[in-house]
């Protein structure tokens, strides 16, 4: 109960704005102005005690206490081993961001290319902060984390040995900002060790908000250079790398001095003329800071020399900075894979620069209720969450001549880095797009089933289902509705995901199914001599001479019912349903069933058991809880996924399945609620407002 009060208090929230980069969330609860005054006053330095200068800080294998890569080290402050410690000194730069001992040159590509856009850079590491003025040992920085902005405060102990930093550090020696954002990132996914190994489209992402997408270099489409050179002039983060065959060619260096499985930025696109003649050039920047490409249009090659000196001035082509240029054509051969982060639209602040449409839900696949796998599992795949996109205009002069409406699809899974010390894997994820039925646009209280999903073939879907942090994919199709339904490629797996829609023009999206709403069949007032004799008869040997039935007579009736029938499985009625039904049948307040109450309890109850009947396909005497949703809307309740999700986790058992007597109580309990809530709800607002006392009398009856 508490975990559903938290999860409806964090979307309230954010539906008030927490999470969004102008109001960070504040991790683990703490308030850096708050903490920096409070040790300002007491003229003390911060340690932090959620991320203390511990071994289970660094890792847990690798960097783990006993590894020879953590011997020697020491935590230090900078003001402890450098004379003179600056934050940022002369303003934050590409050749800050050197590679120490960790193998996070993914991270550190993408902080190269955040360098590039001082704006964005200010909104990840807050400039108000110093080694000098109100020092306290205290820094912080804002990251985005699956859906959310939130700000992360670290003490500045960094680990060290032999006087120097062993991870991230700047060419100067005494600039400090990036080992302390390093640091902070190592934070939000657990320890240092957590960031070895990624792809740069990570850190681009956690960085911005932004969405990023792929490309194949050998596959490379023909508008690519232009893609490269309008992405930059965006503001939008580029990185590449070259693939590796084995583990063995981790790092390894070509004859050209590129390095093999390593992370670099792409930093500027630009056309030079040579000898009069056009040529297309990339610029790209190796995080190491060194070992830079020594082919055509490397550092001082002889190709320079057919530049006019103005051009050459210009691109500041032979700086000693880990940062060549190159020609783009040996740029798609020598590398093998692009990455492109598109910045969301509160990120772009130039009134020039085209913005996308932007979407973002939050998701969760849940055992027995919409973790339905992939369409391979016809018998769940339509339990999957599904959200609704609309595209109404169509792209302004498209590249390829073809109209249609462009849009980018992210679904991206949870917690993979911090997961990984408990030996946790991430699910296969991807998604499918399915066009809305003409008859069904305009609706989004409906949810998608098997007449839909099973009879008609997706329009389009992600590349392949894989186990990444995120799935992205461009698409391209005509103006329409349409469905996105993210799933595992396996059911029955548990996870939460975000969901985000870039689009080329405005759009509108939303969860399918999102109205809740009751459509009951009110029973006719009848009067005792409406009743079946045979039926009076046997209420009155059940209720004796009071005529009426308590919760237990109620629950010794139904349960001897039930007994007698071998269609059914069952545990048996609970105390609790039989309570539940008397009070919402009983009608004079006795606390008793009469026998007219009965008699609404018996054909409510006949009404039920040839719904369950119709879902019970194969003849198990149990429903599948992934038929719940279909049974729900045949009883005259439409629900959406959230208030599933609940009822399920309350309803069905351990192998996913919903006995009778639990079918029955959950369409009870909700009928209870929705004229409980009707009754409070005189005007049809959907909302209503309670106090204390309402609000307790209401939760226990």
């Amino acid at each position: 109960m508490s975990n559903i009060a938290n999860e409806l208090s964090r979307k309230q929230d954010r539906e008030n704005g927490l999470g969004t980069n102008d109001n960070a969330v504040l991790f683990n609860a703490q308030d850096f102005q708050k903490l920096r005054r409070e040790c300002l006053d007491r003229g003390t330095l911060f340690c932090d005690p959620t991320f203390p200068a511990t071994w289970s800080t660094l890792g847990y294998n690798e960097l783990g206490r006993y590894s020879s890569k953590t011997m020697g080290l020491e935590w230090k402050r900078p003001t402890d081993f450098c004379s003179d410690p600056q934050f940022i000194m002369g303003g934050a730069t590409r050749t800050d961001i050197c590679q120490g001992g960790l193998g996070d040159c993914w991270l550190l590509a993408a902080i190269a290319s955040l360098t590039l856009d001082k704006e964005i850079l200010a909104r990840v590491v807050p400039p108000d902060q110093s080694f000098t003025e109100n020092y306290a040992g205290i820094f912080h920085f804002q990251l985005w984390q699956y859906g959310e902005w939130v700000d992360v405060v670290i003490d500045d102990m960094l680990p060290t040995r032999n006087g120097e930093l062993l991870f991230v550090h700047s060419a100067e020696g005494n600039e400090f900002w990036s080992a302390l954002l390093e640091k902070a990132y190592a934070k939000v996914n657990g320890c240092y060790e957590a960031l070895s190994g990624g792809s740069t489209i990570e850190g681009f992402e956690d960085f911005t908000g932004g969405i990023a997408e792929s490309y194949e270099l050998p596959k490379a489409p023909p508008t690519l250079f232009n893609i490269i050179r309008k992405a930059l002039s965006r503001g939008s983060l580029l990185g590449c790398s070259i693939d590796i065959s084995s583990s063995y060619e981790t790092e390894a260096v070509t004859r050209q001095k590129l390095v093999k499985g390593h992370a670099y930025s792409v930093t500027g696109a630009e056309e030079v003329h040579m000898s009069g003649s056009p040529v297309q050039l990339v610029r790209i920047r190796n995080p190491w800071g060194q070992v830079e490409w020594t082919g055509a249009w490397s550092d001082d090659s002889k190709e320079w020399d057919r530049v006019l000196p103005e051009e050459k001035a210009k691109l500041d082509y032979s700086a000693e900075d880990g940062e060549f240029w190159m020609a783009y054509s040996d740029f798609i051969q020598q590398y093998s894979r692009l990455e492109i982060c598109n910045l969301t639209p509160d990120t772009l602040s130039s009134d020039g620069v085209c913005r996308w449409g932007y979407y973002q839900f939050e998701g969760t696949w849940k055992v027995g209720s919409t973790a339905g796998g992939c369409r391979n599992n016809p018998a769940t795949f339509c339990s999957n969450p599904q959200f609704v996109i609309k595209l109404d205009e169509v792209d302004d002069d498209p590249h390829d001549g073809i109209d249609g409406c462009s849009f980018l699809v992210g679904l991206m899974q949870r917690d993979g880095r911090k997961e990984r010390q408990f030996g946790r894997d991430l699910n296969t994820i991807g998604f499918a797009v399915y066009k809305v039925p003409d008859e069904m646009n305009g609706l989004s209280n409906v949810h998608l089933g098997p007449e839909v999903l099973l009879r008609t073939r997706a329009v389009a879907m992600s590349d392949t289902f894989i186990n990444l942090r995120e799935v992205c994919c461009r698409f391209k199709l005509p103006p329409g509705e349409y469905v996105i339904i993210p799933s595992t490629f396996e059911p029955h797996r548990k996870g939460n995901f975000i969901l985000r829609v870039f689009t080329e023009k405005q759009a509108t999206a939303s969860p399918m199914g999102t109205d809740i709403k009751a459509n009951i069949n009110q029973e006719e007032d009848i009067s005792e001599r409406d009743v079946d004799p045979h039926f009076k008869h046997l209420f009155k040997q059940i209720a004796g001479n009071e005529s009426e039935i308590s919760a237990i007579e109620l629950q010794k009736i139904l349960n001897k019912v039930m007994s007698q029938r071998t269609d059914l499985k069952t545990d048996g009625f609970s105390m609790e349903t039989c309570r539940h039904i008397i009070s919402l049948l009983d009608k004079d307040g006795s606390g008793r069933l009469g026998l007219l109450e009965f008699h609404t309890l018996w054909m409510k109850l006949q009404k039920y058991l040839e719904i369950f009947n119709r879902r019970d396909t194969d003849r198990s005497g149990t429903m599948s809880s992934h038929e719940m949703r279909e049974a729900l809307t045949e009883a005259g309740f439409q629900i959406n996924t959230p208030v599933l999700q609940v009822i399920i986790s309350r309803y069905a058992d351990q192998q996913r399945a919903i006995d009778f007597d639990s079918f029955v109580g959950c369409l009870i309990r909700l009928e209870m609620l929705f004229q409980m809530f009707q009754t409070f709800d005189k005007n049809n607002t959907g909302k209503i407002e309670l106090d204390i006392l309402q609000w307790l009398c209401l939760a226990l009856s």
